[in-house]
């Protein structure tokens, strides 16, 4: 199920992405960025709808993934 990022608050939507973000294996590169910094390059793409917040009812866990990734699991 996509979760459209309008019906978070933005406090739940900040724990979305810091939580997604922090998850091993998700580094971004060979520069080192702060969490601030990861989460305001993601924001955007989220909002845009290029990155889903998708809830997996039956693990019961919310995580990111692009417009290709979500089709490719349809």
């Amino acid at each position: 199920m996509i979760i459209p990022p309008q019906s978070l608050s933005a406090e739940a939507l900040q724990g979305v992405m810091e939580e997604f973000i922090s998850r091993d294996g998700t580094d971004y590169g060979e520069q080192e960025l702060s969490l601030q910094a990861k989460v305001e390059r993601l924001k955007p793409q989220v909002l845009r709808g290029d990155v889903l917040i998708v809830f997996d009812e039956a693990q019961e866990c919310v995580t990111l993934m692009t417009q290709e990734e979500w089709r490719a699991r349809q």
